[in-house]
């Protein structure tokens, strides 16, 4: 049971909640007002009979003045508050940060996941655990969670924004249809517990304020923390067709001597006019905040177990931490992705909850295999589940996210490592085999020198087919979120199937030289998607123009060992190269191969980086088919666009790097690849637009002569 808060500071907020002074409450109560001011300081305590007139005073109950477990309901009850129309007319038409990422449980489940992480109580060395929670309502249960959430108060602002032909206008209007012509509605909840909370003021800096009341401010606790830009917590908003996030949060620290169910929501609608007054955009719900002007600005307030119920906000214990519910849930990509979901036999209204439950499952463990593995008497970072409700029943059973079944291999290797087993050199199935590789760090400001050499860890076992695609590095740093995969080119066609792991910064260990400084070099290296390491406006403010080649050089240098590791000689059974010899086949003729569509080679990889004089630099991995070897593809550059044909860019330089020569600007293979590695670099005269303004795609064209069947 929750702890009563003390009286003094109970007392205080209850007065300035009811808009009551100090003399007004000791006239009713029949007290003098010093008497009062001794009660709020602690100095002195109400007896029993004087506590009965100060419920009666402040309209509540004896019960709730004895347990102070609750605020009480006098003078301003729980409400929404819209931002007036700047006073100059502006208008913005949405949230620009959650246009930053897809409406996709995948890139929710990346973001908020990464969040608790960073907001992980580390001192009693537990994990954080992440639960989400889909919940669909129909009927009787979603006429109960609308009157809870005041919804015929929103109406009008929803009705408003629908009819706007913008975007998020056209969202809204979706939302809306589908939640009136289907009766149903789509929460999902993400409760992490073993986190911070918010924390903070309503107001001043804190991790309530830059979550509920700002754009662009991200408040990480560490620098291993993921996120460096404030817009992660976007995706909340933009998973929402209705724009619409509650929250309830148990706070590590007390504010205001509370630390349960401290409750907001924020709802991101676009400009709007209803009853001829012009509205911003955001609104809150909160209880009024008797200092705003008129006391008509929303707060925080502190909610009893009934509220939290009514807005199926609540928490199965009192750790600390947050509940986000994102009201009017959807995942635009699982539309499309019949794969998600064995078995097939969702319905078509269902948008799909269970589609989104196993979206979320295979989200978690490719991006957050290494945070969920333990080894070496420490605990994992992470722990995440997933359940799917409806109307309180279940759908899917909770499902724990095993990373040993997700990425077993590279599971395998993280464990050998924190375990201290691994070896120096592959000698048979089922080892993994340790070395390092340098990542030089620049100095900051623009200086010239080097900070120091930080050492990574790069660690490479045998893949399994649960794995994926076998023969790519997964590198990531202190909080062990994936933040780059890609395929290691150029390996020779005798090696057995592998998986590499590149740890880098605090994820190397605590013996890893300089690494707090390649946390913090690495994270200026991610753009907001945090996938990738490459350059950045925030490394080049922070570091050089040229900091970039660091990394291209730590790209170099893990490929170059990863080839020298996987190259020693192995023990093999006498049957052959095992799942190596399933995938070679031997042409027993000479006849001219028919070209088809079946044997037409395939981009697979794409490596990109910019270089000094604006110029991309590409590398590209091309796989191909058995017949495949006599097409003659050309690699062609554009600019990527959200609409209209994409602008093609000129090579500058195109040459093969293996397995593949280019002869009047096509690629031709050499006999019998199974795979090809080619080079180039744009001519930055042909580019239409500036390069650090755009993003590049390469396809690939049947050169002259070659006839498509």
């Amino acid at each position: 049971m929750e702890a009563a808060e003390d009286f003094g500071p109970w007392l205080a907020r209850q007065l300035k909640l009811a808009d009551m002074t100090q003399t007004e409450l000791a006239q009713a109560v029949e007290v003098t007002r010093a008497a009062v001011s001794a009660w709020i300081t602690g100095r002195a305590a109400p007896r029993p009979e004087t506590i009965e007139r100060i419920a009666l005073a402040l309209n509540t109950d004896l019960a709730t003045v004895h347990t102070r477990t609750t605020d009480t309901q006098a003078g301003l009850p729980v409400g929404w508050y819209h931002r007036p129309g700047h006073a100059d007319g502006g208008r913005e038409l949405g949230n620009a940060a959650a246009f930053a990422f897809d409406a996709d449980v995948e890139v929710l489940a990346r973001e908020t996941c990464q969040n608790s992480l960073d907001e992980r109580l580390t001192a009693n060395g537990q994990p954080v655990r992440v639960r989400y929670t889909l919940h669909e309502l129909t009927g009787e249960m979603l006429a109960r969670f609308r009157e809870a959430i005041q919804w015929d108060d929103l109406f009008p602002h929803y009705e408003a924004a629908a009819a706007q032909e913008q975007k998020v206008g056209r969202v809204i209007d979706a939302g809306l249809r589908d939640m009136y012509e289907h009766d149903r509605l789509v929460l999902l909840r993400v409760d992490d517990y073993n986190a911070a909370g918010l924390t903070g003021d309503d107001y001043e800096d804190g991790r309530f304020a830059a979550v509920v009341r700002r754009q662009l401010d991200s408040h990480k606790s560490g620098s291993s923390a993921g996120g460096s830009y404030g817009l992660g917590k976007a995706t909340l908003w933009a998973t929402s067709r209705l724009g619409l996030v509650l929250m309830n949060s148990t706070l590590s620290e007390p504010h205001e001597g509370r630390t349960e169910r401290r409750l907001i929501g924020r709802l991101d609608l676009p400009w709007r006019q209803v009853h001829g007054k012009p509205w911003a955009g955001p609104a809150w719900l909160g209880r009024p905040d008797p200092d705003s002007p008129g006391a008509s600005v929303a707060r925080s307030w502190w909610a009893d177990e009934e509220t939290v119920e009514s807005l199926h906000l609540e928490r199965k214990s009192g750790e600390p931490g947050t509940s986000f519910l994102i009201v009017g849930a959807h995942d635009v990509a699982s539309l499309a992705d019949d794969s998600a979901a064995p078995g097939g036999d969702e319905g078509e209204d269902d948008d799909s909850i269970q589609r989104m439950h196993h979206r979320l499952v295979r989200a978690l463990g490719k991006n957050f295999w290494a945070a969920m593995t333990g080894g070496g008497g420490q605990l994992p970072l992470l722990e995440v589940s997933v359940r799917t409700m409806r109307n309180g029943d279940e759908v899917l059973r909770e499902e724990r996210v095993d990373p040993t079944v997700t990425q077993p291999s590279r599971t395998r290797a993280l464990k050998a490592f924190l375990d201290g087993t691994t070896v120096e050199q592959l000698t048979e199935s089922g080892q993994v085999v340790a070395t390092t590789v340098p990542l030089g760090l620049p100095a900051r400001d623009g200086d010239r020198a080097s900070l120091g050499e930080h050492r990574a860890v790069l660690l490479v076992t045998d893949a399994e087919d649960a794995d994926g695609k076998p023969n790519r590095v997964t590198a990531m740093r202190g909080n062990r979120m994936t933040v780059r995969d890609a395929a290691v080119p150029g390996l020779p066609l005798s090696v057995n199937p592998f998986q590499a792991v590149l740890l880098t910064g605090t994820a190397a260990g605590p013996e890893a030289p300089f690494a707090a400084e390649a946390e913090a070099f690495l994270r200026a290296a991610e753009p907001p998607e945090h996938n990738k390491w490459g350059q950045t406006e925030e490394l080049t403010l922070t570091y050089s123009r040229s900091a970039y080649r660091r990394i291209a050089s730590l790209t170099r240098e893990t490929n170059a060992a990863i080839k020298e590791l996987v190259a020693r000689p192995k023990k093999r059974s006498k049957a052959g190269g095992g799942r190596l010899a399933q995938k070679l086949t031997v042409g027993a003729g000479t006849k001219k191969r028919r070209l088809s569509a079946a044997t037409l080679p395939v981009l697979e990889e794409l490596d990109a980086q910019v270089l000094d004089g604006g110029a991309w630099q590409v590398i590209g991995e091309i796989r191909i088919p058995t017949g495949g070897d006599t097409w003659q593809l050309v690699p062609v550059a554009k600019f990527d666009v959200r609409s209209g044909p994409r602008p093609t860019i000129a090579w500058a330089e195109l040459v093969g790097v293996d397995n593949c020569q280019v002869v009047d600007g096509a690629l031709r293979f050499s006999d019998r690849a199974r795979s090809a590695t080619f080079r180039g670099v744009t001519d930055p005269t042909t580019h239409a637009v500036r390069t650090s303004l755009s993003g590049l795609v390469v396809e690939l064209r049947a050169g002259e002569g070659e006839a498509r069947s």
